[in-house]
């Protein structure tokens, strides 16, 4: 089961909406909160329909038709989109309307664009596509849950054109009350990155691919495989899992030319450093999370770095974790998790 990534959109806290130039100026994220660096939308959004969208409404369309236009697609035969909150700032609006006019007189504007499936809704709208249409809302696998169905739809009809997305927002009222189980880090020392802080930084971002079953010399790279799993009782059941998925895609260990991790905190990171020095010691070792922050579909933003790594066969320094780049890529495994609960396996191979 292969699904080859035939263009990318994707706006995040670094300059990655041009997809003619990859990871050139490094923006450090400060703490508290890392937003993205939005496009002129209007060069992509009328600006009547502007006025009434949220953020993360803006960012989903635009990543969205961006990707369309970097692969040439006018029509998706799909629309599938994983998001983990969804429209937080419009969800926000409602209830604090609610609270405010006493339940009376509300608007509906903000409550029809609170529903997290509103951006793969408004896509089809813009697009008057009335293909296969869903939203996946899993948690931190949301974008894997959307990666999955994707793959399967293409499984059965290879000719398909999938858009793919995975995309969160971050409010600062989501922050204050996220902060109260202190998840977030609000202080990073100068000239700290690419080193770990003890604390994530809190992120968002919108991220779409667009992929098929027909391969094509100008593809980017392909999906091969991904596999989520649920709170693994220790290392011994990671590395099975891990050694399991990747003999179903014919894989060895030895075959990984690179491993991105979803490093992010110290906390969280004890799990990635028992494996680093166990079964993935030989492996290059890289990660993601200082570039776009940490938010439930964060592992698009890894997929599309995966699948510019191996387009392009660089590596930057700033995502390697132990040492040079050695070898071309041919094979990149990502491997994310929040909390030791939602384990998740992204498999992306060379064209």
């Amino acid at each position: 089961m292969e699904a080859y990534i035939s263009g990318l959109g994707n706006i995040s806290a670094q300059e990655t909406f041009d997809n003619s130039v990859f990871l050139e100026n490094i923006k450090k994220l400060n703490p508290p909160l890392a937003f993205c660096i939005e496009p002129n939308y209007k060069e992509f959004i009328q600006p009547i329909q502007l006025r009434r969208m949220g953020r993360i409404l803006r960012m989903g369309v635009t990543a969205a038709a961006k990707c369309l236009n970097d692969a040439g697609v006018e029509i998706p035969d799909a629309i599938i989109t994983g998001t983990g909150l969804g429209l937080v700032q419009d969800t926000e609006k409602f209830l604090t309307a609610v609270i405010e006019n006493e339940e009376k007189f509300l608007t509906p504007t903000s409550f029809i664009q609170s529903t997290h499936n509103t951006v793969g809704a408004h896509i089809a709208v813009m697009l008057k596509c009335n293909n296969y249409n869903f939203t996946y809302v899993h948690s931190n696998i949301s974008f894997e849950s959307a990666l999955l169905d994707s793959m399967m739809q293409i499984d059965e009809y290879p000719g398909l054109k999938v858009l793919l997305g995975g995309l969160d927002e971050m409010t600062e009222t989501y922050f204050k009350i996220t902060d109260k189980a202190g998840l977030w880090n609000k202080y990073y020392p100068e000239g700290q990155l690419p080193q770990i802080p003890e604390k994530a930084i809190a992120g968002e971002g919108a991220t779409y691919f667009i992929i098929t079953g027909v391969s094509n010399p100008e593809n980017y790279a392909k999906f091969t495989g991904v596999s989520t799993f649920y709170k693994p009782k220790s290392t011994e059941v990671i590395t099975s899992n891990m050694l399991k998925f990747l003999s179903i895609n014919g894989l060895t260990i030895n075959d990984i030319d690179l491993v991105l991790l979803g490093q992010n905190d110290t906390a969280g990171d004890s799990i990635y450093n028992a494996m680093k020095s166990g079964i993935l010691v030989g492996t290059n070792q890289g990660y993601y999370k200082h570039l776009c922050g940490e938010y439930y579909t964060s592992s698009a933003f890894a997929a599309w770095l995966a699948a510019n790594l191996l387009k392009r066969q660089v590596v930057p320094d700033t995502v390697l974790l132990n040492g040079k780049q050695t070898k071309p890529l041919k094979n990149i495994l990502i491997w994310n998790h929040f909390r030791n609960i939602n384990h998740s396996f992204m498999l992306l191979s060379a064209c």
